[in-house]
């Protein structure tokens, strides 16, 4: 499994959560940005006085890099893919007061509660789509129009459907504004799909259903893809679907975050998380059914390995996560909701172990391994964050505990669990978060 960036990929654009935890390996080695900081790739000069005159030229280098270090860095081959990425202008896609952000390696707002997806997953999952210039492409969720942009230069055409108005008016003008000609955007339930225009060669879906939508199943010509995140609000694995003789062959890909399918699709949703109860899933690391070597219920796991035994605190397997590049990334996450309203602190405790862990040199202060709670609002903003360790030098199985309020806006979180760009071997195990009672 190649490794993935970011920690919440939130938004129409993708999925909910891929942008709290890493942007590329070698960005962050240049300029680390605070304990759970989104590193960008020199942005700052873009937006000094005089500089805007420059604009589009340093807008395109910075992209360049961003794709070289970020998206081929962690992974992505597809030539094809990389280049759609290196000609693409993100900073169009994103409000005006993102842009400074818009070449982090990270998810932005982008309005109705929703937002753009980092560049890697992006890239990841068109890549996986496996696009060719004969294909017509249907993609559900517009969002901002980013992911259409990219596919655009890579297809015959793209069918896009964004059930927020707003959001997909805007993205309509934007795309027609810069040229992307061959991208058909509409109003509606992507649930649906796009009847009109099937069967499609490929079907991508940018936010997360709890089961395949049988109209999409219908839509996707024999022999063709389909990529999605599929599951609960808060578990959920990206998938690649192949028909083949009428029937779709899965392939899970990873653990991971999306926005939720709305509609049609949150009508049918037979799972319901109480966000008033706060819990996390598979703490102690124990079920990995989903995917060979990761475990059930996290996602975006880097670096890490499942170890089975007798030593381990609870039950009898263990995360272990070995770094040995400092300013490199070796985590796993988990989301959950967290109803601030109703909720005014959580317990957290864990075990954790770590052999010869030593804080990144460039940057000790805040390059070491933690355990960090991160809150959002309904709208996916920043409401809050809480850190537990770091933790350096050699011990065993020590159990550490915390308590930390959670902000009144609150709605959901994403809890942080690695090196922190530190290096040495760090295990952790039995990690529980619960809401106090009064």
């Amino acid at each position: 499994m190649r490794r993935r960036t970011m920690v919440f990929d939130g938004g129409r654009a993708g999925d909910l959560f891929c942008g709290a935890g890493e942007a590329a390996d070698a960005a962050r080695r240049r300029a680390p940005l605070g304990a759970l900081g989104l590193l960008g790739l020199g942005l700052l000069g873009l937006f000094l006085p005089g500089a805007r005159a420059e604009a589009a030229d340093r807008y395109a280098a910075i992209r360049r890099e961003m794709v070289d270090e970020v998206v081929a860095g962690a992974g992505v081959k597809n030539p094809r893919v990389l280049e759609s990425m290196r000609s693409v202008p993100r900073h169009e896609f994103v409000p005006a007061d993102q842009r400074r952000q818009a070449y982090f390696d990270m998810a932005l707002p982008i309005g109705e509660g929703q937002t753009i997806s980092p560049p890697f997953v992006v890239a990841s999952m068109t890549e996986y789509l496996d696009p060719q210039p004969t294909d017509t492409v249907l993609e559900i969720g517009t969002g901002s129009g980013y992911q259409s942009a990219v596919l655009s230069g890579l297809v015959k055409d793209v069918y896009s459907i964004e059930i927020q108005r707003p959001l997909g008016e805007r993205a309509a003008e934007t795309l027609k504004r810069l040229g992307y000609a061959n991208v058909h955007a509409k109003i509606g339930d992507g649930y649906k799909g796009w009847p009109e225009h099937a069967p499609f060669d490929k079907i991508i879906v940018t936010c997360s259903p709890e089961k395949i939508p049988q109209p999409l199943q219908d839509q996707l010509r024999d022999g063709g893809r389909m990529i999605v995140p599929v599951g609960e609000r808060f578990n959920q694995v990206l998938y690649l679907f192949k028909k083949v003789d009428g029937k779709l062959e899965k392939e899970a890909i990873e653990g991971t975050m999306f926005v939720p399918m709305t509609g049609t699709a949150e009508s049918l949703r037979e799972i319901e998380y109480d966000a008033t109860k706060p819990a996390l899933l598979n703490g102690g690391f124990e079920e990995s059914t989903v995917i060979a070597g990761s475990p059930d219920g996290w996602y975006y796991f880097r670096q890490g390995a499942l170890e089975k035994s007798s030593e381990a605190p609870e039950g009898n397997v263990y995360v272990k996560f070995t770094n040995s590049t400092p300013g490199r990334f070796a985590q796993v996450l988990q989301a959950f909701g967290a109803d601030g309203g109703k909720v005014q602190e959580l317990d957290v405790k864990l075990s954790v172990r770590a052999r010869d862990v030593r804080p990144n040199p460039r940057n000790p202060a805040k390059q070491k391994p933690i355990l960090a709670v991160i809150f959002y609002d309904p709208s996916r903003a920043e409401v809050g964050e809480s850190i537990l360790g770091p933790w350096t030098g050699t011990f065993d199985w020590t159990e550490k505990k915390g308590r930390i309020a959670v902000p009144k806006k609150a709605r959901m979180a994403v809890l942080y669990l690695g090196m922190h760009g530190a290096t040495g071997e760090i295990s952790f195990d039995n990690v529980d978060v619960r809401p106090v009672t009064p």
